[in-house]
Order: C-alpha cells, then sequence, then structure tokens
C-alpha cells in the first residue's frame, strides 16, 4: 500500500513538473517576444502600409489580410468537416471500410504543410484556375485544417451518450431530428475545441499560403477574393530570413510575431467564451 502511494506521488508530481515546465518555456517565449516587440508597436505600425522595403510603415495589409485568409479558411473548414464527422460517427456501419478511412483522416493530420501547398497550387490555383489569390489560401488552409476538425469532432459526437439519440428515436423523431436536437447542441463545444486548434495552426502557416497568393508587399488592400494579399506569417518569414536589412528590421519582426500571437489569442478566447456558454447551456 506504502509502495502505491509513492509511485502515485511521482506520478502527479512528474505530471505537475511536466506542466510547469510547458508552462515555464511558454512564458520565457512570450516574454522575449514582448520585450523585443512592444518597443515599435503604435499606431502607425498597426495601422500603416509598408513603406521603404518594409524598413518604415506598419503592417496593416497582413492583418487584414490574415483576417480574411482564415475567415476563407472557417467557412470552408469548419461546415464540411463537421458533416463529415457526423456521417462518420451517425451513419457509417463500423468495419473495415470505416477504419481506413479513420486512419486516414488521421494520416493526413500529419501531412507536411509544404504539401498542401503544391496540392493547393495544383487544385485551386490552376485547376480551378483561381490564381493566386486569398481564395486559394484560404481553401488550401482548409484542407490542412480539414482532419483535425474531422477527427476531433467525431470524437465529441461520440462522447455524447448513446441515450440520447434512442430516447429521440423511441418519441419517433427521425435519425437526424434526434442528430440534429440531442446530440449535436452536447458535441458542440468539443467540436470548437478541435476547430480552435485547426484555426490557430493555419493562422500561423507560411508554405501553404507562401504557393497559392500571399506577397511580401502590396500597394494596396485587396479588393475581392481573386486579389493577392499579405499576411502576418509570411511577412515575419521574410523579415526574420529574407529582408536585404535584417538586423535593422529584426525589431520591426518582433513587433509582427507579437501581433500574430495577440491575433490569434484574440480569435481562441472568443471561441473558449461561446464554447463556455454553449457548455453552460447545455449541460446536464
Amino acid at each position: 500500500m506504502r509502495f502505491k502511494r509513492l509511485d502515485e506521488m511521482f506520478g502527479f508530481g512528474m505530471l505537475g513538473l511536466s506542466a510547469l515546465l510547458v508552462v515555464l518555456i511558454l512564458c520565457v517565449i512570450i516574454f522575449d517576444i514582448s520585450a523585443k516587440g512592444l518597443s515599435v508597436i503604435n499606431w502607425e505600425f498597426l495601422s500603416g502600409f509598408p513603406r521603404e522595403g518594409m524598413t518604415k510603415g506598419g503592417i496593416f495589409p497582413a492583418i487584414v489580410g490574415t483576417i480574411f485568409v482564415t475567415l476563407i479558411t472557417t467557412l470552408f473548414s469548419i461546415p464540411l468537416g463537421v458533416c463529415a464527422a457526423i456521417y462518420i460517427s451517425e451513419y457509417t456501419r463500423e468495419g473495415t471500410l470505416t477504419g481506413i478511412i479513420r486512419a486516414a483522416i488521421r494520416n493526413l493530420a500529419g501531412v507536411p504543410s509544404i504539401v498542401y501547398g503544391l496540392f493547393g497550387v495544383a487544385l485551386f490555383v490552376q485547376g480551378f484556375r483561381f490564381g493566386t489569390s486569398v481564395l486559394s489560401a484560404g481553401l488550401t488552409l482548409g484542407l490542412l485544417t480539414l482532419p483535425w476538425i474531422i477527427a476531433t469532432s467525431e470524437e465529441a459526437l461520440r462522447a455524447v451518450p448513446q441515450s440520447y439519440r434512442e430516447g429521440a428515436l423511441a418519441l419517433g423523431a427521425t435519425k437526424w431530428q434526434s442528430i440534429y436536437t440531442n446530440v449535436l447542441p452536447h458535441a458542440i463545444p468539443g467540436i470548437l475545441t478541435g476547430s480552435i486548434l485547426g484555426l490557430s495552426r493555419a493562422a500561423g502557416e507560411t508554405a501553404p499560403i507562401l504557393f497559392t497568393g500571399v506577397a511580401f508587399s502590396l500597394p494596396a488592400l485587396p479588393g475581392s477574393v481573386f486579389d493577392q494579399f499579405m499576411a502576418l506569417p509570411y511577412h515575419l518569414y521574410i523579415l526574420s530570413t529574407q529582408h536585404h536589412a535584417i538586423e535593422q528590421v529584426k525589431p520591426l519582426a518582433y513587433g509582427t510575431a507579437l501581433v500574430l500571437i495577440v491575433l490569434v489569442f484574440v480569435m481562441n478566447l472568443t471561441a473558449m467564451i461561446f464554447r463556455y456558454r454553449l457548455r453552460k447551456k447545455f449541460q446536464v
């Protein structure tokens, strides 16, 4: 009994230490970026256009472009991913084919993002003739996000007790009515969690948009979804690795990184608040 308690204490201690280490590393990274980036953040930096090879000016077009492409990603990936998860979880029969489909989805979640970028060029830029544009980049990031959303949404749906479905069917509801009224409301918090993770990854990706529509510097905001755009991840990549005066623009790179972190945090916070309210509403 004593040894079991010692093992338990050791296990909890290791888990706590691991969590503390992760939080500590995260705090160090955020502190370093904030300390080096806050000095350049002002109204001109947030609302201005880049000038003189981005040695001066601001990142407003990159902020707008990031929001636009993330919005297209959201509109494409979340409805399609949730519908696919509903079909796999609620309508398909368990068997070899379903297992293969699930394995394929999980494998797609681990495919390098640059592969999605090349596929986006072939499918959206050249195949559908969308050109290098906001639409092509958003749809490519949507494909990148789909496996995450499908997998997490399916897990959220399967976590809803079977009795919820049986109760609705016993009262004469159709299968879709039981899913729509009894299953989906209770699965939405978990679905949002997967969507948050997927969209957070998409908002910070560089390789997929590199081939499908992003530009380093543009004189104006995109006028339609078929125009090129600027984005914070690619902007940060250029400032950090490809700029002709890297040392001169290094503070701007830290400022861009800080803005990207804050933007993703605000998106996640909004989704988490929405998820909390839904979970509280449908808690049983």
